[in-house]
């Protein structure tokens, strides 16, 4: 029997995967946490044979606490599912050391073949996303602005460019405001604008919100 942990705060789609894995003879769902910080508590306390994380949880996103999981318990894959597209928020998955990515409207039948395809100690990369790895690997060109950014503050990006104040953003990702004000200043140099109309029109422009 595989045991699983999901890493999920939207109860309709915890409860739709739950049941898509169950229905496998040889899965079983041991635990389902609604953030990060639950993640790690559980990971110091049981042992897992994959783990299925959203990217957009409360605290910190499933991106930016990969490399402590691979940290915690190395041998377990991690598969992310995600709304975001795999251009950018998959890339940034992969690079993180995500096992595999997958959009949450993918069929069912994929995200299985995902999960089994880990389980044997393989990655799983759509077609897509790894046309995207390859030219990464292969180009010459410089980085884009944004790829330049932490994964935390392409997140505080998009939300400045959504028009979210500094304390919504703060509330949004359990962060104080002096915190969110050192990420918008790094972002404005990374990025070299100098206002959030000229980050947001960058965002726009660039079709970073999927």
């Amino acid at each position: 029997m595989f045991n699983i942990i999901i890493v999920e705060d939207h109860p309709i789609f915890k409860d739709g995967l739950k049941n898509l894995l169950e229905k496998e003879i040889d899965f079983q769902v041991t635990d389902i946490v609604s953030s990060t910080e639950e993640l790690l508590n559980k990971l110091t306390e049981n042992k897992y044979d994959i783990i299925i994380s959203d990217v957009d949880l409360p605290g910190r996103s499933g991106i930016e606490v990969l490399p402590d999981m691979k940290k915690m318990q190395p041998k377990v894959p991690v598969l992310i599912l995600s709304m975001h597209s795999e251009e950018n928020t998959g890339f940034r998955a992969i690079k993180a050391g995500a096992d595999s990515y997958l959009s949450k409207e993918a069929d069912p039948s994929e995200i299985l073949k995902a999960v089994r395809t880990l389980l044997t100690g393989r990655k799983y990369i759509t077609s897509r996303l790894a046309e995207k790895l390859a030219f990464q690997v292969s180009s010459n060109s410089d980085k884009k602005p944004h790829e330049l950014l932490s994964n935390r503050e392409f997140e505080v990006m998009r939300l400045i460019a959504l028009g979210k104040t500094i304390k919504e953003i703060g509330d949004i990702l359990s962060l104080s405001i002096n915190t969110v004000n050192t990420y918008r200043n790094r972002i404005f140099q990374k990025m070299s604008v100098s206002s959030n109309i000229d980050l947001a029109h960058y965002v726009f422009e660039n079709d970073l919100f999927d």
